[in-house]
């Protein structure tokens, strides 16, 4: 690293600290030529690699605009949303891999938006796969269905038609 003072090409770290959730590192130096101390921050890069081919940094507030649209009118804290958006870039870094296609973003994206809200994972899902028809829309439904989650186990406990028919009988007085 050089030595911002006198352009020595050489420091000698002095202190390191994480900053930003582990994701740069703080390194505290000195200058062996003229003693100095000086700051420098070191940020792991992680590119995206976009459908055109041009690669641009991976920002978590593009993250954060993409689903806040599509969990626009739902009940979904934005403290939740910003955790996503921690999650995604932390299963993106986890693969090691300094670039990384707009695609697989998508795709790590949309786990854990369907665990927050399957509504929202339902439109974040029409957008990024370019649903067509009602048929996609209907077979991806159908997915969620199949697999078991702790929203849509709750709300099949309290939809069956069984109950559904006990509370409307409550309600009657039947």
């Amino acid at each position: 690293m050089i030595c911002p003072f006198c352009r020595h090409d050489d420091s000698r770290v002095v202190d390191s600290r994480p900053v930003l959730d582990g994701t740069e590192i703080r390194r505290r130096r000195e200058c062996p030529k003229c003693g100095q101390r000086f700051s420098t921050q070191e940020v792991a890069l992680l590119n995206i690699i976009k459908r055109s081919g041009a690669t641009e940094p991976f920002s978590r507030e593009k993250v954060l605009v993409g689903v806040r649209k599509a969990c626009q009118g739902r009940p979904v804290d934005e403290d939740d949303l910003v955790l996503l958006a921690q999650r995604v870039e932390e299963t993106l870094r986890s693969t090691g891999q300094a670039e990384i296609e707009a695609q697989e973003v998508g795709m790590a994206i949309l786990a854990p938006l369907r665990e927050l809200d399957e509504v929202a994972y339902l439109r974040y899902a029409s957008v990024y796969r370019n649903f067509a028809s009602l048929e996609d829309f209907e077979g991806e439904i159908a997915l969620l269905r199949a697999l078991p989650s702790n929203a849509n186990q709750a709300t099949t406990a309290v939809t069956t038609p069984e109950k559904s028919t006990e509370t409307l009988n409550q309600k009657t007085g039947k």
